[in-house]
């Protein structure tokens, strides 16, 4: 009897060994997945892979939020009026949310094809905003690297946590 309960103590830590050796090596896998660098996608056309160039980026810029989901906008980089009308759509809800402030621990983000567009929407989003009134909610944006004082500019009155992307 001894011997039996010896044999299957030995075999279930045998097993949670295992076991946990298996989990740390996925978590290993999902650790370096996550601090890959996300690809920005060449065709300026192709919302489908700005969209998950996006997500992807914005995900890896989640650290410090405590809300349930980011709010992520993809700004359009077109001129025809399709463009232009959703840039408009967008920019009225975000300069909406702004007036109302966003509660702390939230997470906007920004970016699109067109980094210079990007810069303008931040821009003209935040214009208004009261000093202070974004205080610990992290606002991530996405472009190129010499539109980043502009962007940092218009946010870092409002006392936000700015986290500016750079591809």
């Amino acid at each position: 009897m001894r011997k039996f309960i010896l044999a299957a103590t030995l075999a279930l830590s045998g097993a949670l060994l295992l076991t946990a050796c298996h989990k740390q090596d996925n978590g290993d896998q999902q650790a370096a997945a996550q601090t890959q660098k996300a690809t920005k996608p060449t065709d300026p056309n192709d919302s489908k892979a700005w969209g998950a160039y996006l997500g992807q980026t914005v995900q890896q810029n989640m650290q410090g939020m405590t809300a349930d989901r980011p709010y992520a906008y993809l700004v359009p980089a077109g001129d025809d009026d399709e463009a232009k009308a959703q840039y408009d759509r967008q920019l009225q809800q975000v300069q909406d949310i702004v007036a109302r402030t966003v509660t702390p621990g939230n997470l906007l983000a920004f970016g699109g094809p067109n980094s210079a567009k990007t810069a303008d929407f931040v821009t003209a989003a935040f214009k208004d905003a009261k000093p202070g009134s974004f205080k610990d909610v992290i606002v991530v944006v996405i472009g190129d690297a010499a539109d980043k004082d502009r962007v940092a500019a218009v946010l870092q009155p409002t006392g936000a946590q700015v986290r500016y992307v750079a591809w």
